[in-house]
C-alpha cells in the first residue's frame, strides 16, 4: 500500500532561498499540468512497435506515440541506469553529480588494465530534483518502482518526492519479479503476484486518491526490463508460440570487441516482460481518460540505456540496427526510444529527429508547467518546449563519459556527438573511432584514418568539455596482472 513516509532532507538555506523559493503559484484545478513520466529500465531504442520492433507487441505505448511526439534521437546520459537516473532528476550532466557508473559498480581488480575512478554512491542531497521543485510550487509528488540512487537516507523521500513505492538502493528487483519479494519499501498483496501489476495498482490508487485541486507529478520507474529476466506468465506463452512459428534456428551473434551481440529479437520471456510494462502504460492512460485528466496531463515515456545485448554470450534482445547496448557508448547503448505527449502542444503522431538528451526533461518539464526556468540547476539541460510546438533545432554537442569496467564488457572510455560526427575514445584499448551518423547510424564504418582533421577537432573538443566539468579519468593500473599471466 502506499508508503507515507515523510522523511525530508535538511537542504541548506541559501539553497532554498536561493534556487528555490519562489511566490507560490495559485493554480485552479482547471489550469492546472500534471505529469506521468514512464521510466522503463533497460529498454532498448528498438523494443517497441513504434520503433520498429516486429517480435514485441506494444499496442498501448504505440497509442501513445500516436497521440504525442516521437523523438528518434532520444539519448540517455549514461549507457548505465544510476547516471541517467541522476540526470533526469537533476537536469545535470552524471559527471557534475559524480554518478558515473551504476550504484555501487565493479570494485577495481588486478585483472583490468586500468583502475577506473571511484564515484558517489548516491545522489547527494544538496542536488535539487525535479520533484523539489515542483513540491515546493504545491505539486503532489509520487514514485513508484526502481530508484537506485544510494541507501536508506537518501531515497525518494529524501529527495522530493511524497511517495515511495518499491524505491530502494537496488537496481534489480528484491527477491525477483514474483511476490514473495524482499523489497523494503513494497509490500506483496498476495502470493505469486507480479511485480509490475503491484506497481501499477499502486500508481492507479494515487490517481484516485490524490487531492483532486493538486496538480501532481507521477513518477513510474519499473524494474521491468532488467535482469533477472522472468516471464510474464500472463502473456508469455503467446510470444514462445510466435517464436516457434518464425525462427527455425538459434539467434546468431556478432563479435563486439570481447563481447557478442545478440542480432534478433526472439527471446519469448523477454517479450512477455515488455508486454507487461505496455499493459501497464494502457492502465494509466485509461485511468487519466476515467478521470478527466487526459487533456491537462503530460506523459513522458523514455528509458534508462540501451538494451542489453551485448555480453560474453549474446544478450536478451537486439538493438539492431544499432549498434551494441546497453554498458556501451555505442548508440545501441545510449540511444532510447522516447516519446513525450503535452496536450495541446505537441501534434498527434509527430516525429522529431532532432538529438535531445535525458537531461532536458527537468528544465522541458518546467516550461510545461508554466514555471520559470531554473538555469542554475538544470545547468546541462535544454528546454524542449518549441522542439514539442514543432519547431527546427539548434545545434548542440552532447557528451558522454563512462571511464568505467562494466559486466557487457565495456571498458573505460568516453564520447561525443557533434552533429552528425560520433566520436569514441576507448582508455583502455588506447584507440578512437569516428562515425558520421547520417549515412552511418549503425557506427560499422570507423573513418577515424580517412578524417584526421575531423578527428583532432573532435578529440579536442571532448577533452576541454572534460577539463571543464573535471571528469575523472582512468589511470593505468600498476598491479595489472594480464589473464594467465
Amino acid at each position: 500500500m502506499i508508503d507515507q513516509m515523510k522523511t525530508k532532507h535538511i537542504v541548506s538555506t541559501f539553497l532554498l532561498a536561493v534556487l528555490l523559493v519562489v511566490s507560490p503559484r495559485q493554480l485552479s484545478s482547471a489550469e492546472q499540468t500534471n505529469f506521468v513520466f514512464f521510466l522503463v529500465d533497460d529498454l532498448g531504442w528498438a523494443d517497441l512497435g513504434c520503433f520498429g520492433s516486429r517480435f514485441y507487441e506494444t499496442p498501448n505505448i504505440d497509442r501513445l506515440a500516436k497521440s504525442g511526439m516521437r523523438f528518434t534521437q532520444g539519448y540517455a546520459a549514461c549507457p548505465v541506469c544510476s547516471p541517467t537516473r541522476a540526470s533526469i532528476m537533476t537536469g545535470r550532466h552524471p559527471v557534475r553529480v559524480n554518478i558515473t557508473d551504476w550504484i555501487p559498480g565493479q570494485g577495481n581488480s588486478n585483472r583490468n588494465k586500468m583502475l577506473h575512478p571511484e564515484d558517489r554512491n548516491n545522489l547527494a542531497l544538496e542536488e535539487v530534483t525535479i520533484a523539489e521543485v515542483l513540491k515546493q510550487q504545491g505539486y503532489q509528488t509520487f514514485f513508484a518502482g526502481k530508484w537506485h540512487l544510494g541507501n536508506k537516507g537518501h531515497w525518494p523521500t529524501d529527495q522530493g518526492f511524497d511517495f515511495n513505492i518499491g524505491g530502494n538502493s537496488k537496481g534489480s528487483p528484491p527477491g525477483g519479479y514474483y511476490a514473495p519479494w524482499t523489497n523494503p519499501t513494497l509490500k506483496a498483496e498476495q502470493e505469486g503476484e507480479y511485480l509490475t501489476e503491484r506497481l501499477t495498482a499502486e500508481s492507479l490508487m494515487f490517481l484516485k486518491q490524490r487531492d483532486p485541486e493538486r496538480p501532481f507529478l507521477l513518477y513510474l520507474s519499473y524494474y521491468n526490463v532488467h535482469t533477472p529476466i522472468q516471464a510474464y506468465k500472463k502473456r508469455v506463452e503467446h510470444y514462445r508460440q510466435q517464436a516457434e512459428k518464425l525462427f527455425k534456428a538459434p539467434s546468431p551473434a556478432i563479435p563486439e570487441h570481447e563481447g557478442v551481440s545478440r542480432t534478433r529479437q526472439d527471446n519469448a520471456a523477454y517479450a512477455s516482460m515488455i508486454a507487461a510494462v505496455d499493459d501497464s502504460v494502457g492502465a494509466l492512460l485509461a485511468m487519466l481518460d476515467e478521470l478527466n485528466l487526459d487533456e491537462n496531463t503530460v506523459v513522458i515515456f523514455f528509458s534508462d540505456n540501451g538494451g542489453l545485448c551485448t555480453l560474453r554470450r549474446p544478450g536478451p534482445t537486439s538493438n539492431l540496427p544499432l549498434r551494441s547496448g546497453k554498458g556501451w557508448l555505442y548508440e545501441g547503448g545510449v540511444r532510447e526510444p522516447t516519446i513525450i505527449r503535452a496536450p495541446g502542444v505537441t501534434n498527434p503522431g509527430s516525429v522529431c529527429d532532432a538529438p535531445i538528451v535525458s537531461m532536458d526533461f527537468f528544465p522541458t518539464m518546467l516550461a510545461l508547467a508554466g514555471l520559470k526556468q531554473r538555469p542554475r540547476l538544470h545547468v546541462d539541460g535544454e528546454n524542449l518546449l518549441p522542439l514539442l510546438k514543432g519547431a527546427e533545432a539548434a545545434p548542440r554537442t552532447l557528451y558522454w563519459h563512462y571511464p568505467h569496467y562494466h559486466g557487457s564488457t565495456w571498458k573505460p572510455g568516453a564520447s561525443m556527438r557533434d552533429g552528425d560526427w560520433k566520436l569514441i575514445e576507448f582508455y583502455h584499448y588506447d584507440q578512437v573511432e569516428l562515425y558520421n551518423l547520417a549515412v552511418d547510424p549503425g557506427e560499422r564504418n570507423n573513418l577515424a584514418e580517412k578524417q584526421p582533421d575531423k578527428l583532432k577537432q573532435l578529440r579536442a573538443k571532448l577533452t576541454a568539455w572534460q577539463k571543464k566539468l573535471g571528469a575523472k579519468m582512468p589511470v593505468p593500473n600498476p598491479d595489472y596482472q594480464p589473464a594467465g599471466g
